[in-house]
């Protein structure tokens, strides 16, 4: 019988146990700092039922949903009735109706979870992939405060994993709207070219913008389009972009509020202490999905742009609409952590963590294994993670494993250590190695770990 080769699916990461250890650890971090901000815990099945998970999505994303049938099923033609979440926000959609009358409102929650998604798998996008989201949803409103709360969670979140520079993108789309209707630009489609081509700002001139959203498929007059360039292609400190958009005198509801909702963003961020350093208004960011609303988020790397948003997410009027009668409003914020580390490690600030492993009891002779078991038993009831080797081997195979294995101190105790109560810890680090009294041995590891 030929052997099958062994082979991961595409679009899925893998990684070797101490690769995986920085990635928990990174998973650890944005938890630990979830619930710091009061969120708590949720999770959801891996897969919903087809006609409530595609109940808004149509389009592009339907294409991407990877559904579930049992074999039994497909042998009696059955069209499959699960399908593999593509997000973790229909879900939590679909929760929250469903749990209403149960849950206390605001419902804060954070979710870390798998998501799914069938695309053309290809260096840094996945099909198998970590979201962690967080999300505040209100009952009939909620305050823009809340807004300004998300990019205070990932700052701490950001700075705490040591990414390195970054900085949080954020704008309103009430004011791209409100713009969009005072400037008599109807067409959604002719909507999302404008946005695309004035995102183009950083790589080409002023007037080869002009000349895309005067050319084919947009066709905006020139006076139109220097408009909308002299709005959305400003830069600048916060004050100074509050001071542009009230220069612009666009007498439209929709806009005044949305800048009136920006500004209370701006002035509650700096409250919650986040410096003007790491974030900044970008008019030019919008978000491409339907329900959002308001408040648009996106965070880059600030010495890696090439690596697009790391993180991202929005206000939305009604969350749960199609599922329950009640007005649900919120806001949240989704890092995808799979596509981050895939970018840290492309940049070389992962690397390989150091092992949950603090302590190797080796084994130097057979006749004391019930020594070596006892010694393990008192350094894990003294809360250190430790490994005994139940097999006899070579000193040097044993210190090879502890090594490769990124186990940092090695026990040692053969007959002679035994008969004066002592053992020996090698530090596979440094390879320096200290005589400690058995009775001491695990306050001095608490010690050194």
């Amino acid at each position: 019988m030929a052997l099958i080769t062994p082979r991961t699916p595409p679009g899925t990461m893998e990684l070797l146990p101490r690769r995986q250890i920085t990635f928990q650890r990174m998973l650890d971090t944005i938890r630990r700092t979830y619930e710091r901000f009061g969120f708590l815990p949720l999770e959801t099945p891996v897969f919903e039922v087809a006609d409530v998970l595609l109940s808004k999505s149509g389009g592009e994303t339907e294409k991407q949903v990877y559904f579930v049938q049992s074999t039994g099923a497909i042998e009696q033609g059955h069209k499959p009735d699960l399908a593999l979440r593509f997000d973790l926000t229909v879900p939590t959609a679909r929760y929250v109706a469903q749990h209403e009358r149960e849950l206390a409102f605001p419902f804060r929650r954070y979710q870390m979870q798998r998501v799914y998604r069938g695309e053309r798998a290809q260096k840094g996008r996945y099909r198998e992939f970590y979201q962690c989201d967080i999300d505040v949803i209100g009952k009939d409103s909620l305050s823009v405060v809340y807004d300004a709360e998300m990019p205070a969670v990932i700052y701490t979140v950001f700075t705490e994993l040591a990414v390195g520079p970054f900085q949080i993108n954020f704008n309103n789309r009430k004011i791209l709207l409100g713009m969009f209707e005072a400037l008599g630009i109807t067409d959604p489609g002719v909507r999302v070219l404008v946005l695309r081509q004035v995102d183009k700002l950083d790589k080409l001139s002023r007037d080869e913008v002009l000349a895309l959203l005067q050319g084919d498929g947009i066709g905006l007059s020139a006076d139109n389009a220097a408009r909308v360039l002299d709005m959305i292609g400003f830069s600048g400190p916060a004050a100074d972009t509050l001071a542009h958009l009230d220069r612009l005198g666009l007498d439209n509801a929709t806009f005044l509020e949305g800048v009136d909702e920006l500004r209370q963003v701006i002035g509650a961020l700096t409250a919650f202490g986040v410096p003007e350093t790491h974030w900044r208004v970008n008019l030019a960011i919008a978000r491409g999905l339907d329900y959002y609303t308001g408040t648009v988020y996106e965070t880059f790397l600030t010495d890696h742009p090439g690596f697009g948003s790391v993180c991202s997410g929005g206000r939305y009027e009604n969350l749960a609409g199609l599922y329950t009668k009640s007005k649900l409003p919120g806001v949240g914020i989704s890092i995808g952590l799979t596509r981050l580390f895939y970018a840290l490690e492309q940049a070389g600030i992962v690397a390989d963590g150091p092992s949950t492993v603090q302590a190797l009891v080796t084994q130097f002779d057979a006749d004391l294994l019930p020594d070596y078991l006892a010694i393990g038993a008192e350094l894990r009831a003294a809360g250190i993670n430790t490994e005994i080797q139940l097999e006899p081997a070579k000193p040097k195979k044993q210190f090879a494993y502890a090594d490769k294995a990124g186990i940092r101190y090695a026990i040692i105790m053969g007959t002679d250590e035994k008969a004066k109560g002592e053992v020996l810890v090698k530090d596979m680090v440094s390879g320096e190695q200290a005589s400690v009294p058995r009775a001491d041995l695990a306050a001095w590891l608490k010690q050194a770990v």
